[in-house]
């Protein structure tokens, strides 16, 4: 399984993410140090979109 990486500033991405996906919160987006996996959780949970789906997604952006 790929580790999520991700590139610059969370607050940035989180901030397209919202502008992208209406329906997410600042909850969903809620990022901490080794806690990847929960975070991908939450927004696979919100988008009905798989984890891998998911790292593609924040890693293009």
């Amino acid at each position: 399984m790929e580790k999520l990486t991700i590139k610059g500033n969370w607050n940035e991405i989180a901030g397209k993410l919202k502008q992208k996906y209406a329906d997410l919160t600042d909850d969903d987006l809620l990022f901490a140090e080794g806690k990847e996996e929960e975070l991908l959780g939450r927004l696979q949970k919100k988008l009905g979109k798989s984890k891998d789906t998911i790292r593609d997604l924040i890693s293009k952006i």
